[in-house]
């Protein structure tokens, strides 16, 4: 892992936050894409594929948990972090980002309930 003036850049299949880990920040990815996977039992399984703009982790934002799934890069990617503090300030600066990361909460609960029930 590499500093930028922004964030961090990340190598391919570099992870950049592992499941079962304890976080209490989240992560806009300015540059690339990264995959989500479940690491639960002795598979992995690409839950996602995100791109620049999109952001993951925001759980830990809420709440002092585990992570529920393992992120890595997918190519070189540059990985912004941002923890409650800098959140707020940004909120305060546009709070229409609380909005937007609502909104795209509310689309990933929606996705996931969507597809426990097709299971």
């Amino acid at each position: 892992m590499t500093n930028n003036s922004l964030g961090h850049v990340y190598n391919d299949g570099e992870v950049i936050l592992k499941q079962g880990s304890v976080g209490d920040c989240f992560y806009v990815i300015q540059k690339g894409m990264v995959e989500i996977v479940d690491e639960t039992g002795d598979k992995e399984t690409v839950v996602a594929k995100l791109g620049e703009t999109d952001f993951f982790g925001e759980m830990g934002i809420f709440e002092k948990d585990v992570r529920s799934c393992t992120v890595r890069a997918k190519g070189e990617a540059t990985i912004l972090t941002m923890d409650k503090r800098s959140l707020y300030k940004s909120i305060q600066k546009d709070p229409s980002l609380a909005f937007r990361l609502l909104e795209k909460m509310s689309n990933r609960l929606r996705e996931t309930t969507k597809q426990m029930g097709a299971k």
